[in-house]
């Protein structure tokens, strides 16, 4: 492996993760290692202890009932039975000066503590220590006590096999803990891989959009893990964004098409006017002609504004308590007079409160554009029937429904889509960003609106919001 690719491994996730995961598993490994090794040095300390205490017993009971050479006797029957490397034993005075012993040659180093027969003089009934002998790497347990007549007892008790034990457990334990830090690593690598997998697909997804390919898609697993989630997640923003990009690229080319008429009529119009005008009459008929252009230009480019806004919800959305019957009222009687002129008949029929959570201005918006289109597009002695109602849901629902000219089957998937005009309609004034917006109204409110329609029999809108 080259040096690059060594640093370049240094700093991945799944490089840190498997230091995480072994360093986390040795420190957990030394700490049971440290708590089994002082659990075993105690048990054989105490064993130890136990061991000495009961020869203590003996010497106190023979010293009790025989007398000091009796002691002298069996202490060195002892210490030879033992092994003069296992065991031994002085007798001293309260001042600690020794009168009998043991073989002391293996043993010379070991010499009296004061503290300790303090400890006896002053009651306790024995006291203990643990030297280490440095040259011999070992350790023995010694005991002092007092055996009667003031005579003070120093026996000491070789800790070898203690030693020989941990030892042992050492090399082992070292051997054994090297292995599962290896096998530790090793499946931390394979967990680190296996975690972070997601999180490379995220970036090779994300790199290639880059490039250019908005199709692309993070592969989503069946676990629904947190990858998983953030997989899914980023799909549902890619399709957002492709959603709005293809948008925009569509709102670009409805634009570009939509716009290239009025702005060719205005640059028509004054130049005709430039070049055959005659009078101030026919100055101020250009002007009033383009300004109503412009006026309608200027309503085209606001409508668009606002279902952009509406749809990313970055425009001002104040959300309160609405009376939706109110709303949907007013609007049937702002068009009433529209319908009259038209000769469209209109009727309404609703419960008296239907509450909803929304912006009254943008449902205000709601109801103005389905009531304009239904007149738009229902011919004179026709009918046009609004009703708005509470559902089960709980839902507020607001029905729109003509006898128009219809639209087409073909045409239904389309009737929502900004700039789109059925063939018929086409003789009608307007951008066909009517539909659009009320789509993105409901949308940012949180319910859905169908449409059905026949060809030549009518057509009815319907608009579900939540409570």
């Amino acid at each position: 492996m080259s040096l690059k690719k060594v640093i370049r491994l240094r700093h991945t996730l799944a490089f840190r993760l498997t230091l995480w995961y072994a360093g986390i598993f040795s420190l957990s490994a030394c700490g049971a290692f440290l708590f089994f090794y002082f659990l075993i040095t105690s048990a054989f300390r105490d064993q130890t202890d136990r061991d000495l205490r009961k020869q203590l017993g003996v010497f106190s009971r023979i010293m009790a009932s025989d007398g000091i050479e009796a002691v002298k006797r069996f202490a060195a029957i002892e210490s030879q039975a033992a092994g003069e490397k296992k065991i031994f034993y002085r007798l001293m005075y309260p001042t600690g000066i020794s009168f009998s012993s043991s073989n002391m040659s293996y043993w010379r180093d070991i010499g009296v503590t004061r503290s300790r027969i303090e400890k006896i003089l002053a009651g306790e009934d024995y006291a203990f220590e643990t030297l280490e002998i440095p040259d011999r790497k070992q350790r023995v347990r010694v005991l002092y006590s007092n055996i009667g007549s003031g005579i003070i007892l120093q026996l000491g008790q070789s800790m070898e096999n203690e030693i020989r034990f941990i030892e042992v457990f050492q090399k082992i334990f070292i051997t054994t803990i090297l292995f599962f830090i290896i096998l530790a690593a090793g499946a931390g690598w394979f967990m680190a891989r296996r975690a972070v997998s997601g999180v490379e697909a995220v970036t090779r997804t994300a790199k290639n959009i880059s490039a250019g390919s908005l199709e692309e898609r993070v592969p989503v697993k069946a676990d629904n893990d947190e990858i998983d989630q953030l997989a899914s997640t980023f799909n549902h923003m890619l399709d957002r964004i492709q959603n709005l990009v293809m948008g925009m690229k569509e709102i670009s080319d409805n634009i570009a098409h939509d716009l290239r008429s009025p702005i060719a009529r205005i640059r028509g119009g004054a130049e005709v006017a430039l070049t055959t005008g005659q009078n101030l009459e026919e100055f101020k008929q250009m002007a009033a002609s383009h300004i109503e252009e412009c006026d309608r230009l200027l309503d085209m480019i606001n409508t668009m504004l606002m279902i952009s806004k509406t749809e990313t919800g970055i425009g001002e959305f104040r959300t309160q308590r609405v009376d939706f019957a109110t709303v949907v009222r007013e609007a049937y009687e702002l068009f009433q007079p529209v319908a009259g002129d038209r000769g469209v008949r209109m009727s309404f029929e609703g419960e008296s409160v239907v509450i909803v959570m929304g912006d009254i201005s943008m449902l205000q918006r709601l109801s103005a554009n389905l009531l304009d289109n239904a007149l738009k597009y229902t011919p004179a002695g026709g009918r046009v029937h609004i009703s708005v109602r509470s559902e089960a849901g709980p839902a507020a629902v607001l029905t729109v429904t003509d006898t128009g000219i219809g639209i087409a089957e073909n045409d239904l998937p389309l009737v929502f889509d900004r700039f789109f005009r059925c063939d018929p309609s086409r003789s009608e004034t307007g951008a066909g960003l009517g539909l659009s917006l009320a789509k993105a109204i409901v949308n940012a409110h949180g319910g859905r609106i169908e449409v059905k329609s026949e060809l030549g029999a009518g057509t009815t809108f319907r608009v579900i919001l939540p409570n």
